[in-house]
């Protein structure tokens, strides 16, 4: 699985392409918007997603703390995100 964020970072409401490479396991790659990309972990839920992103620096040097994301299909049908923790 691949997960693109389209900013440096996540946000409540963002909007994020969901990749479904048809690969086993709950390892995933996270890309953002400047470049970063990082290993992190994914489960379903129903219809939902719970993406976890480690901790990470931006392409300008920020850090970025760990967080949970919900992710769900809005009514546009583009995936969306909710941060959980």
């Amino acid at each position: 699985m691949r997960f693109t964020f389209s900013h440096s970072h996540g946000f409540r409401g963002g909007r994020i392409v969901v990749d479904d490479e048809g690969t086993e396991g709950t390892e995933c790659l996270v890309e953002f918007g400047d470049g970063v990309t990082v290993i992190g972990e994914w489960r379903s839920e129903g219809d939902a997603i719970r993406l976890s992103v480690p901790t990470y620096r931006t392409a300008k040097g920020t850090r970025v703390a760990a967080r949970t994301w919900r992710l769900t299909r809005s009514e546009d049908g583009l995936w969306r995100s909710d941060r959980v923790s």
